[in-house]
C-alpha cells in the first residue's frame, strides 16, 4: 500500500515543483529526440527520408495524444511514473537495435532456406510469406514509434497529478507550467540533436537520451520511495537496464553496422557515419587474376562501383570539356570523392574548384590511408589517382547553394561547370537542380563554355531526367541537351549539358574527329551516338514541368520513380 500524504512545508513544496518541472523539461527534450531517432533510421531504412521523417513525428503525435487519454487509467502517478519511464529507456535504447535485427534476419532469411533445400541462386524464395515478413520488418520503425509516442504522451498528465498530490489541491496554473516547461524543453533538445546528437553514432545517440529517462526514475525512486510500491523489483530493473544502456553505447553502433552489412550482397569492408551521410563501402572478390570489385553507397544507395564508374566519369566530363573552348579553371560541384574531377585533371587544367557539402566525406577520399582499412585506402588512391591533394586543386567543404553566391560576390568566371550531385532524393538536394541555382551557374559560365549535369536516369526516371533539361532551360542557356547510355551498376543513366552562347554542346563535339584526350573506354562515335534516343522520348516533355525553388517538383517526380521502383522490386 502507498503511504498516505503528509503534510509538506512550503520549502519541500518548492524543491519539488523545481524537481518536477526539471525533469519536465528533459523529458520533453528526450521526447523530441526519439522522434527524430527514429525518424531519421527509418529515412535510411526505407528510402524516402523526407516523406519517412513526416510520417514518423505525424505518427508518434497522434500516439501521444493517446497516451494522455490512457495516462488516465493510473491509478499511483508516482508509480506509474517510474514505470513509464522504465519502459520508455528500454524502448528508446533499443528500438533501432531491434529494428536492425528485424531486417537483417528477413533479408537473411530466403538465402538461409537456399542453402537448407539447395534452391539456386536465381529462385530464391523471396514472394509469399517471406515478402510479408520483409514488409513488416521495413516498416518496423513506424511501430516503435507508435509505441514510444504512446509512452512518452503519458508523461505530462503523471507530472500533472503528481504535482497536484503534493500540493493537495487543485493547482489553477498546473497545466500551464507543466506545458511551458515541456515546449522549452523540446526547443532544448531539438537544439542537442542538431549540435551534438545528429554527429555521432545513432546508437550512442539513443543510450544517451535513454540514460536520461533512466535517470528521472531513479531520481523519483529516491525522492518518492515512501509512496513506492515493489521498490526492490524497481531498483533492480534500473540496474539491468543501466547495464544495458552502457552496452549499446559501447557496442551498439558495431552491432548495428554487422546487421545493417547483411543488407549488401558483398563484403561490407568499412562503414561509417558523417553528419550528413551514412558511408559504406562493399568489396566483392572477382578471382586470383582480377582486382576486387569495390562498392560505394551513400544511405544505403550506390554512388559508384570501381567496376564500371569509368563510364559514368567520362560521360560526365569528356563533353563538357570536350566542348569548352578552354580548360584552364573548371569548377565541380559536388564529386566529393574525387573521381570526376581525377578525369578533369586528364585535360590540364590550370585551376578546378570542388565543392562539395560534406568534408569528413572529403577527408576520407582525400587521404584514405588515415581512415580506411590499408587494402580498401589502397583502392582507393588507385581510383581516385589522389586527385583531392593535386596543388591545382581548391576544395571547398560547404553548401553550394550558398558558396557559389561568393564566387558571384567575387566576379569569378569558369571554362566549364561540372554538377556531379545526388539525385534529388531530398529537398535540400532539390535546390540544387533548380532553375535558381542553374541562372546563378550560368552568370558563373563563361560565354563559349558549356555545364554538364548528373541527371538520373532516363528509364527508371524519366520523367525527373526530362524536368532536368527543361530546367537548364528555363535558366537561359541557350542550347540544353541530354545524353545516355548504360552503366551496368545503376542501368540506363542520364546527363544534361548546356552552353550559354554560340553552338550547341552536339555541334561542338561533332566538330572533333577524336578525343583531343584519349580515354581508355570513351571514344567518339559513342559519345555522339548517346545524343539520340528513342522515338517519342520526349512527347510530354512540356506537360513534365519545372523545377522553380521551392516547388519540390523534381523532388516529387523522382520520389513517385524511386517508390514505384521499390514497389516493383524490393520484395519480389
Amino acid at each position: 500500500m502507498i503511504n498516505q500524504a503528509q503534510p509538506s512545508s512550503p520549502t519541500s513544496k518548492f524543491w519539488d515543483d523545481v524537481l518536477l518541472i526539471l525533469t519536465m523539461a528533459v523529458l520533453a527534450g528526450c521526447g523530441l529526440i526519439y522522434e527524430y531517432l527514429l525518424s531519421h533510421y527509418a529515412g535510411r531504412v526505407l528510402g524516402v527520408m523526407e516523406s519517412t521523417i513526416y510520417a514518423m513525428i505525424g505518427l508518434m503525435i497522434v500516439a501521444m495524444g493517446l497516451g494522455a487519454f490512457a495516462a488516465r487509467k493510473i491509478k499511483c502517478a508516482f508509480n506509474g511514473f517510474v514505470w513509464l519511464e522504465l519502459i520508455i529507456a528500454l524502448l528508446g535504447t533499443s528500438a533501432i537495435l531491434i529494428i536492425g535485427a528485424l531486417i537483417a534476419v528477413t533479408q537473411l532469411l530466403p538465402q538461409l532456406v537456399a542453402d537448407t533445400f539447395a534452391i539456386p541462386p536465381d529462385a530464391l524464395p523471396r514472394g509469399g510469406l517471406f515478402k510479408q515478413l520483409s514488409f513488416l520488418a521495413f516498416n518496423s520503425p513506424y511501430f516503435f514509434g507508435l509505441l514510444l509516442g504512446f509512452f512518452i504522451g503519458m508523461e505530462i498528465p503523471l507530472i500533472a497529478q503528481i504535482r497536484e498530490h503534493i500540493h493537495q489541491k487543485h493547482l489553477q496554473h498546473n497545466l500551464g507550467t507543466i506545458y511551458g516547461a515541456d515546449y522549452i524543453g523540446a526547443g532544448i533538445g531539438a537544439a542537442i540533436w542538431v549540435i551534438f546528437l545528429l554527429a555521432i553514432d545513432i546508437s550512442k545517440a539513443s543510450a544517451l537520451t535513454a540514460a536520461l529517462n533512466l535517470i528521472a526514475g531513479t531520481v523519483f525512486i529516491s525522492r518518492y520511495w515512501h509512496k513506492l510500491r515493489w521498490l526492490k523489483t524497481l531498483i533492480g530493473l534500473h540496474i539491468l537496464l543501466a547495464v544495458l544502456i552502457v552496452l549499446t553505447f559501447n557496442y551498439g553502433n558495431a552491432w548495428l553496422n554487422q546487421m545493417s552489412n547483411l543488407l549488401y550482397i558483398d563484403k561490407v569492408v568499412y562503414s561509417d557515419k558523417t553528419r550528413y551521410q551514412q558511408l559504406t563501402f562493399t568489396e566483392r572478390s572477382m578471382g586470383l587474376n582480377s582486382d576486387n570489385t569495390i562498392n560505394f553507397y551513400l544511405n544505403g544507395r550506390l554512388q559508384f562501383s570501381s567496376s564500371d564508374e569509368h563510364i559514368y566519369h567520362s560521360y560526365l566530363v569528356y563533353p563538357v570539356l570536350l566542348g569548352s573552348a578552354r580548360h584552364d579553371n573548371i569548377l565541380i560541384i559536388g564529386g566529393g570523392d574525387g573521381l570526376a574531377l581525377r578525369d578533369v585533371l586528364a585535360w590540364s587544367p590550370k585551376k578546378v574548384t570542388l565543392i562539395d557539402l560534406d568534408k569528413e566525406l572529403l577527408d576520407i577520399f582525400k587521404t584514405p590511408g588515415q581512415y580506411l582499412p590499408s587494402a580498401l585506402a589502397n583502392s582507393i588512391r588507385d581510383l581516385n589517382q589522389q586527385s583531392l591533394q593535386d596543388p591545382r586543386v581548391n576544395i571547398v567543404a560547404a553548401d553550394a547553394f550558398i558558396a557559389i553566391d561568393e564566387l558571384l560576390k567575387s566576379q569569378q568566371s569558369y571554362d566549364a561547370i561540372i554538377v556531379d550531385l545526388p539525385d534529388p532524393s531530398h529537398p535540400d538536394l532539390n535546390k540544387l537542380y533548380s532553375v535558381n541555382f542553374y541562372a546563378r551557374l550560368k552568370q558563373l559560365l563563361s560565354g563559349d563554355g558549356l555545364m554538364a549535369i548528373q541527371s538520373t536516369s532516363p528509364y527508371h526516371a524519366k520523367d525527373s531526367f526530362i524536368a532536368i533539361g527543361n530546367t537548364a532551360e528555363a535558366a537561359g542557356f541557350n542550347h540544353v541537351q541530354q545524353y545516355h547510355d548504360n552503366v551496368p551498376s545503376f542501368g540506363e543513366w542520364g546527363w544534361t549539358i548546356a552552353s550559354k552562347e554560340g553552338r550547341s554542346p552536339f555541334e561542338r563535339i561533332s566538330a572533333y574527329q577524336e578525343l583531343p584526350v584519349a580515354h581508355h573506354w570513351l571514344t567518339k562515335n559513342l559519345l555522339k551516338n548517346a545524343f539520340y534516343f528513342p522515338n517519342n522520348f520526349y512527347q510530354d516533355k512540356a506537360e513534365i514541368g519545372i523545377n522553380y525553388l521551392g516547388s519540390h517538383k523534381l523532388y516529387q517526380l523522382h520520389q513517385k520513380a524511386w517508390q514505384e521502383q521499390q514497389s516493383a522490386t524490393k520484395f519480389d
